[in-house]
């Protein structure tokens, strides 16, 4: 019984709902702005559906984003019999709508009496279009974001007005910068007011970012023609210049039928072949036609016979682009917003290579702080001692996996690097110490067996930490705030980690500086290396100087390994792309000087970013190249950029 109730008053609601939904919703203003274009909303075509969606967009009506939104989201029906429209939503016996006016629940009707609103995705593309007006005003400041980089992917003209109108009730700082900016920039795209364009055009002077250049370049965009006057509007250009040279200007006439077509070799030969006469050609013996300028004398002489289209020498070129005039006719915008634009791109230009240069000159000094990182260890090994230790890369391997085994057992990131540092300097000091007792000592003042020697400890050091870690890399994670990079404009930028790096070079250095000028270990070190014999002699133990200078070295080539681990891959091999450039640069720079090694990296950075921007594809080659030029630079200053004087030099 109460199952036959419920419906007979599901069927009556059913029979009653399309008299309430017409009576609810027909003379409502939204409704009424949807049915006069009803037609072309129910039709959902991607050509037609435009002029619907604007003056839903543009009437000032509150409920316009609502529809918007529920139409994007399929969400809209229209009733098959009134014609009215209506918000819809699945429910168990039929469809429960909703009045687009206030959002009502009218009640549970017959789908089949409904047809759902399926936009496509190219009409979906065309409200979210005229959403963005709506989305610019919203309450929410990361909608208002979204807006703004949505009018940036893909803007239209409408939203030049909608941005105008957002900008004076923006309270955020940075989205106002944002919204001035892109109104600029939609002005000069879409203003019809050349004064406006003109005064957005001249904003941007010396601007770098890549939506100014995606900007102007459309307005230069141009065509070079010919005529016999130059029209109002257009640019003259002077034939033979730079910008169009004489055979560009006859080629132009020949392409607007203005001047006969230059004959090429191929035409020639064919043009003689075809009327060869027994063993001659126009009268000329066809075995004397072996040079260009023969068979270009006979061909004239079919030429004179009507046999052939006549030569084209240079005086007739010249003749011929003496009588026309050539002009450059802008495309896209009038003359004077083009010449606007190309003034503001020109400096955009000048001001894009002065910052590449900045960019370049970054780049090398940040190359050159790791190349001194990494030999600062090597210039007191081999700088001060006069060891060839080939081994000094692994110094630095050994300290990158020093690094990568405290992050094992320290979680945090900041606190493991910090704990790292001192770690790899002393595991590496160790090992240091290690080599000097027993390989190093044994060898000094001879440095054939030396370099043999330590050639084989970096070999065996290398499968040693194969065997340990593994082939594969191992990551040594940055800590977050050395995540990215510091960003000057849209074409320099330098990394985070870089900066670190750059930052610890300096460090290094002082504490080289201090230690050798400030301490008693580098009085001794310095009395050692000049005259052993005099410092035993003043109760100096020579040995015990050797071991610890060894050590320090070695130690600062395991600090060396954490920083250069943040960036680079760990791996057992990762010595082995710093041993070369950093004998390199404590070659270059002068032995046994510290300055000297900091304008060694500084040379040795800057030439091989140099020689990457002639040919960025090719880092070997640029390495190559690099090694060759330091060695005719060693030809002519053997001693480096600062040579040792004095005692120094004569130990």
């Amino acid at each position: 019984m109460t199952l036959s109730i419920c419906r007979a008053l599901l069927a009556l609601l059913l029979f009653v709902a399309p008299g309430l939904l017409q009576a609810q919703s027909s003379d409502a203003p939204v409704q009424k702005l949807l049915q006069a274009h009803a037609e072309v909303i129910q039709k959902s075509s991607r050509k037609t559906i435009g002029p619907a969606i604007d003056a839903l967009a543009q009437s000032g009506l509150p409920e316009a984003q609502t529809v918007l939104e529920r139409w994007q989201a399929k969400d809209m029906w229209f009733n098959r019999d009134t014609g009215l429209f209506v918000f819809a939503s699945k429910a168990d016996g039929g469809l429960r709508v909703f009045d687009i006016s206030d959002g009502a629940e009218i009640g549970v009707v017959d789908k089949n009496n409904y047809k759902q609103l399926k936009p496509n995705s190219g009409i979906r593309g065309l409200i979210a279009s005229a959403l963005v007006q709506f989305q610019l005003n919203d309450p929410d400041p990361l909608n208002r974001s979204a807006a703004l980089t949505a009018i940036e992917r893909d803007a239209e003209p409408s939203h030049l007005s909608a941005l105008r109108g957002a900008i004076a009730g923006e309270q955020d700082a940075d989205l106002r910068t944002r919204k001035d900016r892109l109104e600029r920039l939609l002005t000069i795209r879409f203003d019809d007011d050349a004064v406006a364009r003109l005064a957005a055009i001249d904003s941007f002077a010396g601007d770098l970012g890549v939506d100014v250049r995606a900007t102007l370049n459309p307005l230069v965009a141009s065509e070079i023609k010919v005529s016999d006057t130059v029209p109002d509007g257009a640019v003259t250009i002077e034939a033979g210049s730079d910008e169009l040279t004489q055979k560009q200007a006859y080629d132009l006439l020949v392409e607007n039928g203005l001047a006969p077509a230059l004959v090429d070799d191929g035409t020639i030969k064919e043009t003689l072949i075809s009327n060869i006469d027994g063993d001659r050609v126009a009268g000329v013996q066809v075995a004397s036609l072996d040079e260009d300028a023969a068979r270009q004398a006979a061909y004239q002489l079919l030429a004179d016979q009507g046999l052939a289209a006549p030569l084209v020498t240079q005086d007739d070129i010249a003749e011929a682009v003496q009588q026309y005039k050539f002009y450059r006719v802008y495309t896209s915008a009038p003359l004077p917003v083009a010449l606007a634009a190309q003034a503001v791109l020109d400096n955009i230009e000048t001001q894009v290579a002065l910052n590449q240069t900045a960019d370049l000159v970054l780049d090398a000094l940040s190359l050159a702080s790791i190349y001194f990182l990494a030999a600062i260890g090597l210039a007191i090994t081999f700088g001060v001692m006069g060891v060839i230790n080939m081994a000094h890369g692994e110094f630095i391997m050994m300290g990158a996996y020093t690094g990568y085994v405290v992050q094992l057992f320290i979680p945090d990131l900041t606190l493991s690097i910090i704990v790292a540092i001192p770690c790899a300097f002393l595991v590496t000091f160790g090992a240091g110490v290690l080599l000097e007792r027993l390989v190093i000592r044994w060898l000094y003042h001879r440095p054939l067996e030396t370099l043999l020697a330590t050639f084989g400890v970096s070999i065996a050091l290398q499968q040693l930490a194969k065997n340990i870690f593994g082939t594969q890399a191992r990551p040594l994670t940055a800590p977050a705030w050395l995540d990215g990079s510091m960003v000057l404009n849209d074409i320099v930028s330098i990394s985070y980690i870089r900066i670190a790096i750059f930052v610890l070079a300096l460090l290094f250095l002082a504490l080289f500086l201090i230690v050798m000028n400030r301490t008693r270990l580098g009085l001794e070190v310095r009395a050692v290396t000049q005259n052993p014999r005099m410092a035993s002699s003043m109760g100096i133990n020579p040995d015990r100087i050797n071991m610890l200078t060894f050590g320090f070295g070695s130690g600062i080539a395991g600090i060396a390994g954490v920083a250069i681990g943040l960036y680079a891959k760990v791996t057992s091999e990762m010595g082995s792309d710093y041993i070369v450039q950093s004998f390199m640069t404590v070659v270059v720079g002068g032995v046994g000087n510290i300055w000297g090694t900091l304008l060694g990296a500084t040379m040795v950075g800057t030439l091989q970013k140099g020689i990457e921007w002639f040919n960025p594809s090719n880092t070997l080659a640029a390495q190559t190249y690099m090694i060759l030029f330091i060695i005719l630079f060693i030809q002519f200053r053997p001693r480096g950029i600062i040579a040792l004087k004095g005692r120094a030099a004569e130990a």
